[in-house]
Parts: C-alpha cells; sequence; structure tokens
C-alpha cells in the first residue's frame, strides 16, 4: 500500500489534472495506491470569501459562487468526451446548487459559524476528487471514491479538528480489509465528528489526511505530490540560491513546517513517525526529480543546520512586574488565559531574573490576548505588582534547524554574529533542550535579510555575496568600475566573494538593480535613468535593507558626506574617497566612527591620506598591535609634488598646475592642493588616526600662495598665478641656488600639526621623491630613529580607484 498526496496546485486545472493522472497511473501499476486529492488551486479561499461576503449581506457572494462552478464545469468540458460529460456536469452542478442553498441561508441568518464554514470549504475537495475519478473511468480505470468523512472522526473544533485516533484507525483498517480495490480516491482536508457532522483538519490538512490514512493502512511510503522539487534550505523565492534538501528527519521536518516552511502541513509528521513510514515530498511538475525523503533515520553530513525557516506576522505578549520574581503560578495563569481564549503560543522565553516572561502569538489574536491576560492578573495590576500586557507587532520568527546542532558548539554564535553584523536586532531567543532549533524574534522588514545573511553563513560555501551602492561614477568612480569588472572572476574564485552593484550615481542620474547593474553596459542604464535626488537614493538604499550592504562614495561633495550617519544607522558599511566627512568637525568624525562600531559595520576611507598607498591601514596596524606615534612626517599632496618636480622657472607655474589638472591628479578645485587645505585635510586625518582631538584651524598653515590667487573662479585663479610669475620663480630660485628641492611638507608631534613649503636637501627622506609620489614617515617606540616608510604614487585615478576597491574588499571580508 502506498499513499499519493496532491496539492491544490496539482489540480489546479485540466491540463495539471492530466499530469496527476500520469503520476497517478504509474504508481498504481507497481502496487495499490491511496489517492488523497485537495481542492482545484484557489477554490477553497474562493467559498469561505463567498461566506464571508454572504454574512456580511453582500450579495456578491453569488459572483464568488459562479466563479468556482464555472471553473469546474470548464474543467469538466476539457477532461470529459463531450458523449460522456452531461453526467459528470450535473455532478458539479448539484454540487454547487448545495453551496448556493448554505449561502443563501448564511445571507439571510447575516452569521457565518466555523460550523457552516467546514461545510462550506468541504465542497472543494468533494468537487475535485470525483471530477479526476470521473476522468480516470475515461481511460479505462475504475478507482473507488470515498468519502473521507466516512473514514476519518474528529472533536468537534471546527476549523482545526483534533482526530480521534482510536475510532478513525478502526474505520480506515476496517475499510481497506473491505474492499480489494487497487486504487481509491479520497478527498483531504474533510472528516467528520461523532455526530458525523463536517468538519476540517486546518488548512494545508490534506497533508494530514494522508499521513493518517497512511499510518492506519501501514502504508510502505507516503508521496506529496505539490509544485516544488521537494524541501529547501530556505524559502527559494526568498533565497535565491536555496539548496534542495534530499534527506531530513521527522523531526527536522516538524521543527522547519512548524516555524512557516510550506512545504508539508505541520501535523503530517506525528502520525506516520511511530511507524516510521517514509514520507517523500515531490514535484508534479518535475516528477524526474528525485525530491525529499522525511524519515527516522537520516545519515549525519557536516552541515550542522538542515534548513531555515519564518513566521511572519508574530506579536510578543511580555508579562513584566517585580510581583512576578520568586512568585509560583504566574506562567500557568498566563497560559492559561491564552489556552481558554484558544490562542497558540508559538516561542516562549523567559529570563532567570523571573521578572518577565515572553511569549510569541499570531498577530490576529492580539487584542484577545491582551483582554484575557489584563483579566486574569487583574489584582496585580491594580496593586502595581505586574504591568500591563505589552505588546509589540510587526514582528516575525526565525529559526534555524538542524539534528546536527547538538553539542556542536558555536552555531548560536554564528548565527547572532551574522545577524548582528548585518543590523538585525534580535528581540527575543529561544532555544529547546534537544537543541535542535535555535530561533529568534525579529523585525518584520527584517526577514528577507536576515534569512539570506544565515543562508550564506551555513549553506553557502561557493561565495559571499556583497551588495553595493555607489555615488560618483567620474573620472575615479568610473575606473572603479572598471577594475570591478575586471577582477569579478578572481574575486569569485580566490576570495569567494561575488560583488553585486545595486545602485549607481553621478550628479545628474541614479539607477538601480536588485540583481546587479551590468558593468558592461552601467553608462548607457545611467544615461538613461531617473533624476539623482541624494536623499532618494540614500533612502532607497536603506530601505532595500539587502545583506552585506556598502555604500561608496567617491566625489567631493558635503551633502553626500553629510548622509554617512543614516547609512551606518542602518548597518550599511561606508567606504569614504571622499575626505569631507573624516576632515570635518571631530565630533561629527568620532560620531561616524562610533555609528560603525555600534552597528556593526565598516567605515573606510584608506583614499583619504595617499590615495592607494596603505598609510591609514598601516598607522592603524602599528596602534592596534600596541605601538605608539610619536611624530609623523610626511609629503601628502601628489598634486604639490607634480608641480614642484616638473617646475624649474622656464615653463609658467600656471602651465605646470594646469598639466597637474589636465592629468588628474588635483582636487576639481586645484586651489585645495595649492593652497596647502587638502594636505591639512591629510595630517588632521592621520593625527586623528592616532587618537588625537584635532580641528582644522589648530594646523599651521605656511602657505606659499599669494593671497590674490585665491579669490574669484578657478578661472581667476589661472590668470592670477600668471600675474604673479615671478613670484614663484623666486620661491624656486632660491632653493635651487642653495642646492636644494621645494617640498610641501606635512608635521605632526606632541599633539601639534603644521604644513608648508620646505627646503630639502639631499639627506631628506624627501629628496628623492619624484613625480606625483607621497610619502610618510612614522616615527613610533618601535622605530625612533630609522622610521616606518610609506612611499608611492599619492595621485591619480587609477591608483586612487585601486585604494577605494581595497576598502571594499577590506570591508566585505570582515
Amino acid at each position: 500500500m502506498q499513499v499519493l498526496k496532491f496539492g491544490g496546485t496539482s489540480v489546479a486545472n485540466a491540463e495539471n489534472i492530466n499530469k496527476t493522472i500520469s503520476i497517478i497511473l504509474e504508481a498504481a501499476k507497481k502496487e495499490r495506491t491511496i489517492v488523497v486529492v485537495s481542492a482545484m488551486g484557489g477554490i477553497t479561499d474562493i467559498l469561505l470569501q463567498g461566506g464571508k461576503l454572504a454574512a456580511s449581506g453582500d450579495e456578491s457572494y453569488k459572483d464568488q459562487l459562479r466563479i468556482v462552478e464555472q471553473r469546474h464545469l470548464e474543467t469538466v468540458k476539457l477532461l470529459i468526451p463531450l458523449t460522456q460529460q452531461s453526467r459528470v456536469l450535473s455532478m458539479v452542478k448539484k454540487r454547487c446548487n448545495e453551496i448556493e442553498d448554505i449561502l443563501n441561508g448564511v445571507f439571510l441568518l447575516g452569521e457565518l459559524s466555523n460550523r457552516t464554514k467546514d461545510k462550506i470549504a468541504s465542497y472543494g475537495e468533494l468537487l475535485s476528487t470525483q471530477v479526476i475519478s470521473e476522468r480516470l473511468k475515461i481511460l479505462g480505470i475504475d478507482p473507488l471514491w470515498k468519502d473521507a468523512r466516512e473514514l476519518i472522526v474528529t472533536n468537534s473544533n471546527f476549523g482545526f479538528a483534533a482526530v480521534d485516533f482510536e475510532a478513525t484507525n478502526k474505520k480506515i483498517e476496517a475499510f481497506i480489509l473491505s474492499t480489494d480495490q487497487n486504487l481509491i480516491i479520497i478527498p483531504g482536508f474533510i472528516a467528520s465528528d461523532a455526530n458525523a457532522i463536517t468538519t476540517t483538519l486546518g488548512r494545508g490538512g490534506s497533508d494530514y489526511t494522508a499521513a493518517i490514512l497512511g499510518a492506519a493502512a501501514n502504508a510502505k511510503k507516503i508521496e506529496i505530490w505539490t509544485d516544488v522539487s521537494g524541501m529547501m534550505t530556505a524559502d527559494p523565492r526568498i533565497v535565491p540560491n536555496a539548496k534542495a534538501i534530499f534527506n531530513i528527519s521527522y523531526l527536522e521536518a516538524m521543527e522547519l513546517s512548524h516555524f512557516g516552511a510550506k512545504v508539508i502541513y505541520p501535523p503530517t509528521i506525528q502520525p506516520v513517525m511511530a511507524k516510521g513510514i517514509p514520507v517523500w515530498v515531490k514535484n508534479t511538475f518535475f516528477p524526474q526529480d528525485r525530491g525529499t525523503v522525511i524519515e527516522k533515520n537520516v545519515s549525519k553530513n557536516s552541515d550542522n543546520i538542515r534548513g531555515i525557516s519564518s513566521i511572519n506576522k508574530i506579536a510578543l505578549l511580555s508579562l513584566e512586574g517585580g510581583g512576578m520574581v520568586g512568585v509560583p503560578g504566574f506562567s500557568k495563569r498566563l497560559f492559561e488565559a491564552l489556552s481558554n481564549e484558544r490562542i497558540n503560543v508559538i516561542l516562549i522565553t523567559q529570563g532567570s531574573s523571573e521578572h518577565s516572561i515572553c511569549v510569541a502569538v499570531d498577530e490576529t489574536n492580539i487584542f484577545k490576548a491582551k483582554e484575557a491576560v489584563d483579566g486574569a492578573f487583574d489584582h496585580e495590576i491594580k496593586t502595581g505588582k505586574v504591568e500591563p500586557l505589552i505588546i509589540e507587532q510587526d514582528l516575525a520568527i526565525i529559526a534555524l534547524v538542524g539534528d546536527n546542532m547538538k553539542s556542536r558548539p558555536g552555531v548560536s554564535g554564528k548565527m547572532f554574529g551574522a545577524l548582528g553584523r548585518n543590523g538585525v536586532n534580535v528581540r527575543a531567543i529561544a532555544q529547546g533542550s534537544s537543541e535542535r532549533n535555535i530561533s529568534a524574534v525579529i523585525a518584520v522588514s527584517d526577514v528577507r535579510k536576515a534569512i539570506n545573511v544565515l543562508h550564506e553563513e551555513f549553506f553557502e560555501t561557493t561565495y559571499k555575496q556583497l551588495n553595493l551602492f555607489i555615488v560618483g561614477v567620474g573620472n575615479v568612480g568610473s575606473r572603479f568600475l572598471a577594475q570591478l569588472k575586471q577582477q569579478e572572476k578572481y574575486l569569485e574564485e580566490h576570495l569567494r566573494l561575488q560583488v553585486n552593484v545595486i545602485g549607481i550615481a553621478n550628479s545628474k542620474k541614479m539607477v538601480f538593480d536588485d540583481e546587479g547593474i551590468d558593468l558592461n553596459t552601467w553608462k548607457n542604464l545611467l544615461e538613461n535613468a531617473e533624476k539623482m535626488e541624494l536623499a532618494q537614493f540614500i533612502n532607497i538604499a536603506r530601505s532595500k535593507n539587502l545583506r552585506n550592504s556598502l555604500f561608496a562614495d567617491i566625489t567631493a561633495n558635503d551633502d553626500v558626506a553629510g548622509c554617512y550617519s543614516q547609512l551606518l544607522e542602518k548597518s550599511i558599511s561606508v567606504v569614504a574617497c571622499n575626505k569631507v566627512a573624516a576632515s570635518s568637525s571631530y565630533d561629527y568624525y568620532k560620531k561616524l566612527k562610533k555609528l560603525a562600531t555600534e552597528f556593526n559595520c565598516q567605515f573606510l576611507f584608506e583614499t583619504n591620506v595617499g590615495a592607494g598607498l596603505p598609510v591609514i591601514g598601516t598607522l592603524n596596524d602599528l596602534l592596534r598591535s600596541g605601538d605608539k606615534i610619536n611624530k609623523i612626517q610626511a609629503v601628502l599632496s601628489g598634486t604639490l609634488n607634480f608641480v614642484f618636480n616638473n617646475y624649474d622657472g622656464q615653463k609658467k607655474f600656471a602651465e605646470v598646475v594646469k598639466q597637474a589638472q589636465d592629468e588628474g591628479y588635483t582636487e576639481p578645485d586645484p586651489r585645495l592642493d595649492l593652497s596647502g587645505t587638502d594636505v591639512m585635510r591629510k595630517i588632521m586625518i592621520l593625527a586623528r588616526e592616532t587618537g588625537e582631538k584635532i580641528e582644522m584651524e589648530e594646523i599651521r598653515n605656511n602657505s606659499f600662495m599669494p593671497e590674490s590667487c585665491m579669490r574669484g573662479t578657478v578661472k581667476d585663479f589661472y590668470n592670477a598665478m600668471g600675474r604673479e610669475e615671478a613670484h614663484f620663480k623666486e620661491i624656486y630660485n632660491e632653493a635651487a641656488n642653495a642646492g636644494k628641492k621645494l617640498k610641501f611638507v606635512a608635521n605632526y608631534e606632541n599633539g601639534k600639526a603644521s604644513v608648508g613649503l620646505q627646503h630639502v636637501g639631499q639627506e631628506s627622506d624627501f629628496y628623492h621623491l619624484y613625480g606625483k609620489d607621497n610619502v610618510v614617515l612614522f616615527y613610533t617606540e618601535r622605530y625612533p630613529e630609522q622610521p616606518l616608510v610609506v612611499k608611492g604614487a599619492g595621485a591619480g585615478a587609477e591608483v586612487t580607484a585601486s585604494g577605494v576597491f581595497a576598502d571594499v574588499i577590506r570591508a566585505a571580508r570582515v
């Protein structure tokens, strides 16, 4: 004996019914078969909606009935030859007339009881199974159709009736013995109480029907045919990379189904578990797929976790008060109050202080729960011993499930660490002593991110996905995207990292794609995209709430830098090529650092000093390893170094500066470089990274630029430099005549910082500094006389882009 159950999607229309029948015929060739069938997809909902409309006095309930009738009549016409349709069509009409009579009564009474709901809902399965039986007869098979209400006995808890297994098993055993029919068709979901009144086993109860029949008949196996190829490690609608589970234990399947895995109805496992009957979950539309087998003994694999599941629309109920401490009976009274209102408790957690107890329930029950619990503790609330019941809504439960978690240290830490790094706040935690399930209550808005984070952490050994938002795709930004495209395969193969660029913006346009923007066509996509609104871009990045999110600012814009706090507060890491934030007020700089720590994300700005050179990283490594910075000397402007390396008094100073700008070495406004302001920012950032509280106005700037050059527009700046050529030539000649070179040097020592033009001789580390190179000398406790030197190209779009790239990878690998 075997039992096959087919869900609503498997019998949703004539085409699907034919697929289902093909599977039934193949199975019936092998051994005696019971087939359990659900209502056609969506029919139960339509029937119940008709009941609600009728009860509310809305005559459109008749439209719902017409939909039910029409779908079944059309299906019959497609499945049954014209010459043989009359009898089957009459059966459908008869059943629909019965439904109409009931709905008319509901309409007249204006009342819809749970008992009547069960009666109305039962017609979905009665119709679908009889249509399938008739189709089998046309194919030369004569199945026995049996009403499940004659076999399965329940109590009178309409809507979710409990099975009387002793009575039910006797009836099923007697029925099986009474017939030698090879193929039996039975409607799922429905049953009857001791008075032969129709009951139902709860939505999804057709799985349960199959399990009840299979257990009573001692079936060799039960097959649940649905629209997915078995159970998955997570909901594939949420996690695109969800993997098939080929084998799972009864207890693991029960846990997963209890916490929202929709593939199998939770009570299904219980009847078959005692008898060790394997349950297969198969795909009607891809019957060749292996599917999932649920059985008693499952070979252990290397994975601690079997699957991840979730339940949405959960509310937390918290009973708190000092009067609870050490007083027995509070928990009992709480659960009694909820039980009396038939409110199911999904999760329980209580602190060892006994000051509070917290339970999770379905959100639809909160008003009943509030009234019941506050009533039960009325005296304690009035006397101040406990607080009125506290309700929190818009929550969900996520659960890790796996038999192998038992006695495996680190699973919980790994789970909560991954959630914490992605800014998912956990409101409550529960873990049973079996260690088969770890559950956490989180915000509904975080469910998609949380499940993807956990799936990546526990199942995806191939790669980690980084979701990147980029503002600024000019000279540096476009090169960064080119480097990212070039290194795609390397990142996946060597770092197991997949970078998805979700959003790109420049000053005019912005474009988004949750699947990842094509880096071959991003320019065209951006050109034809919507208008850039910075506030909207930030809100979209926040609201997408994607795991491993990172925002890269490759601009020099004050407004963009002012948005970092909004991103960090959502655990979106920030990589800033933009120096504005780190060189703004010390309070804002510290706020951003603190937010990054608080929300488990990264605030990185290596390219603020030295472009792609590892200056800040080296400084932080020194400090983290216990060294102390005594002094920093540096040439930090690739622009100024380029200018003074190329200015010899022959070519005009303004022309050399223009050359530097044309080659991409300067800031968008070259005066920031020539005035020394950019170098001031950089030495201040380094000083701050050592722990110094310092502001821009505290840095001494010995500027070499005449005041006349710093007024007006950039064009005015160049004109003024032309008029001041004699001044620049005099500076150059003074150094050259002394056999020295001009270098714009930054100093930090004893809490003081300064920048200015210096004459350096051959003995200086700065003398042999060519082109656009930067050099930083760190004098520390460990490097007191011979400094640690970081030297290399300190300007240029390509090296700056590589510095941004390095920060992005650094943030992703945390």
